[in-house]
């Protein structure tokens, strides 16, 4: 599991992202790929899966 924090999610349109604590990475987060209800700011821990686009976090819950 990775640490991180949520820089951004819509709720409405069902997607945001998440910057990795330890690279500043940022990764893609789809509503689906949640375990617990996020809102900006949130400290998350996650998992990466291959997307479309690159990795997307999955399994996201608020840590």
């Amino acid at each position: 599991m990775k640490n991180g924090r949520v820089k951004f999610f819509n709720d409405t349109k069902g997607f945001g992202f998440i910057t990795d604590s330890e690279t500043s990475e940022e990764y893609f987060v789809h509503v689906s790929g949640l375990i617990d209800r996020i809102s900006e700011g949130d400290h998350v821990a996650f998992d990466l899966k291959d997307g479309k686009k690159g990795l997307n976090a999955i399994d996201v819950r608020v840590v």
